[in-house]
């Protein structure tokens, strides 16, 4: 038996052994190196403005008057976020520090209640053996085109349901969406096989149990991506608070709303020719700006890990089929 050499030598690089998708999926250290910093190049694009927010709002309004917006400030200064957290109610407590609370509950309260009836009302239209599947799709289709309008969603609310001045103003009107029940049976159609269904109706398991402990479990991915975005939903909300709560009830802001009545108010006294003679021009109006948006970005956005594994599972479900 004769050996036959290879001319190229011992070694070979994987595009030159492989085939298939091994060949394919090869890539070249320099596409390598310029897919590299092509994506770091994109992630500056999302840092640096975070980063230059927050040195903005921890300089002077004088800095701001004489160099503008720079990532090296004249003059360094905490006076954005002194006179936000000096914005007192009646009983001497910090606004900013009640509204993070009650925006906290309300984003937790309606991101559970919402993934609850999401979920169900996904996997019950789901079901073939639902004989009014197509009934209720087509009803819970009809609002992602057509709405009620704000005159009809604030009779009900209100005079209705008797919402207003409570904390289910701010949750119930957010806490379920047509679309988001749309996406729910879509993936139980595609990606729960019905074997797993059958398999726990052959053990005597009822349906509540089979969806909570099979079903559930499965779903994680779009349950948490549903999850992501109420969250995000419930916690930069603010116009709910002002069609719903009265001035009076302070202790029913969410943050958001307090924040922006922050910023009227001092937007106002800058801009009033009698408040300027109050010598309110030195109130930090630029940098509380800045000021706002990190105090509004910086809690919700260590959420996000939290989601992030299962955020990128949903957005990729379905894409390979094997």
């Amino acid at each position: 038996m004769s050996i036959v050499s290879n001319s190229k030598g011992p070694q070979k690089t994987l595009r030159e052994t492989g085939s298939g998708m091994e060949r394919f999926n090869a890539i070249r250290p320099g596409t390598n190196v310029a897919y590299s910093a092509l994506f770091i190049f994109l992630a500056l694009l999302c840092l640096i403005p975070v980063v230059f927010v927050i040195i903005i709002s921890f300089s002077s309004e004088a800095s701001i008057s004489k160099v503008g917006y720079s990532f090296v400030p004249a003059e360094w200064s905490t006076e954005a976020y002194a006179y936000v957290w000096h914005q007192r109610n009646a009983h001497g407590i910090p606004m900013v520090v009640m509204a993070v609370f009650t925006s906290l509950g309300i984003t937790v309260v309606g991101t559970v209640l919402g993934l609850t009836l999401i979920s169900t009302m996904g996997y019950v239209l789901s079901r073939r053996s639902f004989k009014l599947r197509g009934l209720y799709t087509t009803l819970i289709f009809i609002p992602m085109i057509f709405n009620g309008g704000l005159l009809s969603t604030y009779v009900v609310n209100v005079q209705l349901l008797g919402l207003k001045n409570t904390y289910w103003a701010l949750i119930f009107p957010l806490c379920c969406s047509s679309f988001y029940v749309i996406i729910m049976r879509t993936f139980f159609q595609t990606s729960v096989p019905d074997e797993i269904i059958e398999s726990g109706k052959v053990d005597g398991a009822s349906q509540l149990r089979i969806f909570a402990q099979l079903v559930l479990p499965i779903s994680l991915p779009a349950l948490a991506t549903i999850a992501l975005f109420l969250t995000f939903a419930y916690w930069n909300d603010w116009y709910q608070a002002s069609l719903y709560i009265e001035t009076s009830k302070y202790d029913l802001f969410p943050l958001q709303y307090v924040l922006v009545n922050i910023e009227k108010s001092v937007q106002y006294l800058a801009n009033n020719d009698m408040a300027m003679s109050a010598n309110t021009n030195t109130l930090p109006s630029e940098t509380m700006r800045m000021a706002i948006v990190v105090i509004s970005v910086v809690p919700i956005m260590f959420s996000y890990p939290f989601f992030q594994k299962y955020f990128i599972s949903g957005l990729t479900i379905g894409a390979v089929k094997g």
